[in-house]
């Protein structure tokens, strides 16, 4: 089916041109790096974890989102779904793809890169970080593919194939509740010491996740004529809202956690992202943004009137997605390492090498997303 992934037209094969020279400008950059050093980037001894961990962990969530289509489909019969599930399943797969070469990125020896699997730590969650996002990769694009394909034939799929469907439901739970656990299981990191910041990941992921699928609705009805219908969009927008209400209601969780409690530990993360500390405050405007943003967003998701209106409904999404890949980037992971164990402020300014290898594996991703949409919605109009 992959032929047909090779058919478009101008605007079409445009769109890839220019995801391919992106690419191009992110392996030449990412070369760069090889050869001259993690020194590249603006990461360093106190923050060790830039704008590659920051698009990982924000792309777990995005991964994840899937479950809100395959979930109500497959359990709970929900037709309304049915023209859009094979869009959460790839968005997974590439999603999925582009947190493991955010990985690779980060790591000063890729090539070492088999020796989680070679020598593996069952203690180490970067262990088992690792086996749940190839398990989920695979698992969306076998199942998908293989569903594609017997929709293709006009038979149904494999008993098989509904097996890995199920499998991947609370695989989807598990691979942002381990990467949520890989943040909180540091002691030394105040703000990612916290019982909630696994439920704050999933929902963050599940809003986020979900705005995002409902805005590729709408693309794909402009550039490709495939309408999911008003319906699923619906739907969707929903459960957007609720899990963007819960993710801001676990905000203000650790905000009422830190302050009242007065432990100047706690506090002093949440100080430097939203007023400053001792004059440093390169982030305030970017988490008030975000924040203001989400707020207005859920709350245009939350009025039937509103996400009901086309417009306003895309508004809201975009929002959305903004407010929490920034509180979820540079929000979270930038502001875990401020300040440091030893009460040092040290602010983190991504590099022109860092930028353009992170827009590469961007392209990349989108690439990936690209070509299986083609072959999907090809396989889909023909049917």
């Amino acid at each position: 089916m992959i032929e047909k992934a090779l058919k478009g037209g101008r605007g079409y094969w445009a769109w890839v041109a220019f995801l391919l020279v992106v690419i191009g400008i992110g392996v030449t950059a990412y070369a760069r790096q090889m050869t001259i050093g993690l020194g590249v980037t603006g990461m360093g001894r106190d923050i060790s974890w830039g704008v590659y961990i920051a698009q990982f962990t924000f792309l777990v969530g995005v991964a994840a989102s899937a479950v809100m289509l395959v979930l109500p489909y497959y359990l709970h019969n929900q037709k309304a779904f049915s023209k859009i599930v094979i869009v959460g399943e790839f968005l997974a797969v590439s999603a999925a793809l582009m947190c493991m070469l955010f990985i690779l990125a980060d790591m000063g020896r890729p090539d070492r890169v088999l020796n989680v699997l070679l020598y593996p730590s069952p203690h180490s969650m970067v262990f088992w970080d690792v086996m749940v996002l190839n398990g989920y990769l695979f698992l969306n694009l076998i199942s998908g593919w293989a569903v594609l394909g017997a929709e293709r034939k006009g038979v149904a799929p494999a008993p098989w194939v509904k097996a890995l469907i199920y499998l991947s439901i609370p695989w989807a739970f598990s691979i942002h509740t381990v990467t949520a656990f890989l943040f909180a299981g540091l002691p030394g990191r105040h703000l990612w010491l916290t019982a909630v910041l696994a439920p704050r990941f999933l929902a963050s992921a599940f809003a986020a996740g979900t705005a995002i699928l409902i805005l590729i609705t709408f693309i794909l009805k402009k550039v490709a004529k495939f309408d999911a219908g008003p319906e699923a969009r619906l739907k969707l927008s929903v459960l957007a809202s609720y899990a963007g209400l819960a993710n801001l209601f676990f905000l203000g969780t650790e905000f009422f956690t830190a302050f009242y409690s007065n432990i100047p530990a706690h506090m002093h993360s949440l100080q430097y992202l939203f007023f400053g500390l001792e004059g440093h405050a390169p982030l305030v405007p970017w988490m008030w943004f975000s924040l203001i943003t989400g707020i207005i967003s859920v709350g245009v998701l939350l009025s039937p009137p509103l996400r009901r209106k086309n417009g306003a409904l895309i508004a809201a999404c975009i929002g959305l997605v903004v407010s929490i890949w920034i509180d979820k980037g540079m929000g979270l992971v930038f502001g875990g390492f401020v300040p440091t164990p030893l009460e040092a402020i040290v602010d983190y300014m991504p590099t022109a090498t860092e930028i353009s290898v992170t827009l590469g594996i961007w392209a990349i991703g989108l690439l990936v997303l690209t070509m299986l949409l083609k072959t999907a919605i090809a396989v889909k109009t023909q049917e």
